[in-house]
């Protein structure tokens, strides 16, 4: 490929390019009205623009790290002890959800490897919801699993959910009743916390030394994960971080958008036209099957659609974090969901599939 006529081995020049070019998206998704346009405009615009110019573009990791950490925090401050009790009391339903999406996601790789071949193995670890690097990760460890179509099986789930999410959430079913207790909550929260300066702070400082310990610890998404739990452990002793502005959450999506953007490659999947094809159905067959489950939360325990959908909805705890601010939904609630998710896929998971992966190949032998 023959680039600019510019160092392009210079890391700023090529961040400063995505920079502007994630800015340019976000400015045009915002003009246009979209749900979240600071996460989707960088993500979209990015994705585009790594077609078009003729220059690698570049996005650190750290970068979106920073947005995970801002993300982290917001997340945290929803949890009280009411909250916590809320969470726990709900166990068993969690583990119920979980264990009923993995199954039917599991059954929509088993169509999908028929139509297109591709081993099932693969097929099956590039479907589990919620585990993006998890799954990648144990791609790799795995002898005779393809990582390249693991890897665009999972960012294109998770771009489905980015993308359609945000439109049914903020759509006219879910708007008829995200207003009442759930908002309420959101409002006692933010009454309660203490003056932005210097408390803000404080929960700065135990935020990234949080992150930075679960990275050392190897927590799931450490940054976005460890600064809920220093967050809310904060919060549930007493004192009650600031909430944050409209313009910071923004640029928070901003840095993680932007990253978001440049992990898909459509260039590298074999079969491509199929593969793209049989990824969005299945994408979109995953939501309209948490939509279903959601119905089921709704039923017993009379939250709102806003909020149960954004529990169940197979996508990334920060994503859906996001949008629960944008609906007022019970934030407390769809993380502790999506967390239980996130850990089951984390720990339970992997060893699961080893040991079916093993049984499937010995089958295979006799």
């Amino acid at each position: 490929m023959k680039y600019l006529p510019i160092n392009s081995d210079d890391k700023r020049i090529r961040f400063l390019i995505t920079l502007v070019i994630a800015f340019i998206g976000g400015i045009i998704f915002t003009i246009i009205h979209t749900p979240i346009p600071w996460l989707l405009g960088p993500m979209t615009a990015v994705l585009i623009g790594a077609r078009l110019v003729k220059l690698p573009l570049f996005w650190p990791r750290y970068i979106r790290d920073i947005g995970l950490i801002i993300v982290g925090y917001s997340i945290g401050l929803s949890f009280t002890k009411d909250a916590l009790l809320q969470i726990v009391e709900k166990l068993p339903s969690m583990l119920l959800m979980t264990v009923t999406l993995v199954v039917f996601c599991a059954g929509i790789a088993f169509i999908i490897s028929k139509l297109t071949g591709v081993d099932y193995p693969t097929v099956l670890t590039g479907s589990i919801p919620g585990g993006l690097s998890q799954m990648i990760t144990f791609a790799e460890e795995v002898k005779g699993i393809d990582i390249t179509t693991v890897t665009f099986l999972q960012v294109a789930r998770l771009l489905m959910i980015i993308f359609f999410v945000p439109f049914l959430v903020l759509g006219p079913f879910f708007q008829k009743v995200n207003s009442g207790p759930v908002a309420d909550i959101t409002h006692k929260t933010a009454a309660l916390s203490e003056p932005f300066f210097p408390t803000i702070l404080l929960f700065a400082v135990v935020c990234v030394l949080c992150a930075f310990l679960g990275k050392k610890l190897r927590f799931p998404t450490p940054f976005l994960l460890a600064p809920i739990i220093g967050t809310a452990v904060i919060n549930i002793s007493g004192l009650h971080g600031p909430p944050l502005s409209p313009t910071i959450l923004d640029l928070s999506q901003f840095l993680i958008g932007g990253y978001i953007g440049l992990l898909l490659k459509p260039e590298k999947l074999p079969h491509k036209s199929k593969m793209i094809t049989l990824a969005l159905i299945s994408g979109m067959v995953m939501i309209l099957g948490s939509i279903g489950l959601s119905l089921l939360l709704v039923f017993y325990y009379h939250i709102t659609p806003s909020t149960s959908f954004l529990s169940t909805a197979p996508g990334g705890m920060d994503q859906m974090g996001i949008l629960a601010h944008e609906v007022h939904a019970d934030l407390s609630m769809v993380t502790g969901y999506q967390l239980f998710r996130l850990l089951f896929i984390y720990f339970a998971v992997p060893p699961i599939l080893k040991l079916f992966f093993r049984v499937r190949r010995k089958a295979k032998q006799i």
